[in-house]
């Protein structure tokens, strides 16, 4: 029981930091996604929790028409988390984070398109989206590398330093 709660008090603490000033898509979604996937118990527990935590967030920041294609975006990113779950290699997360930056780019930006009537419902009007969210992207990716860095070196010096509440037995010499 005390590791779920250390699990949900850092993903509830990732979803937070979206209430907080931050530069444009400097944000812990991606991250808390892909660290759900990797670290919660059960398959089910790393969908509903994350989920749950980035709805908590969205009823304060507003609710909006693209929610859908963030939040299959986020199931997608939690279900690639799920690769780490026996293996949590620097490089792996690493590359698994640039892949959940792209993923969300794709998909809600896409939704952007599809939702809105700021482009044409066309191949070039779905470019031109993309195009435009490029500003935005770096962010994003500098988010995520930075809160997956945090969330997952976090939750191994827990594991190291305060075994007791990340379920590991004990500490390794």
């Amino acid at each position: 029981m005390t590791q779920l709660m250390t699990l949900v008090l850092m993903v509830l603490g990732a979803a937070f930091s979206r209430l907080i000033p931050h530069p444009w898509n400097f944000t812990a979604i991606g991250a808390m996604a892909l660290f759900g996937g990797a670290y919660f118990p059960s398959k089910k527990q790393s969908l509903l929790i994350p989920l749950a935590a980035l709805l908590l967030s969205d009823l304060v920041l507003g609710l909006h028409s693209t929610m859908i294609f963030v939040y299959a975006a986020f199931a997608l990113i939690v279900m690639l988390g799920w690769s780490l779950r026996e293996r949590k290699a620097p490089a792996q997360i690493a590359a698994l984070t640039l892949v959940t930056s792209s993923l969300f780019f794709l998909i809600s930006n896409f939704g952007v398109w599809f939702m809105q009537d700021m482009y044409a419902k066309t191949w070039q009007g779905l470019f031109q989206c993309y195009v435009a969210a490029i500003p935005f992207f770096d962010n994003q990716i500098y988010g995520d590398l930075f809160f997956s860095a945090l969330l997952f070196g976090g939750y191994e010096a827990v594991k190291y330093f305060a075994p007791e509440f990340a379920g590991a037995s004990n500490r390794k010499a």
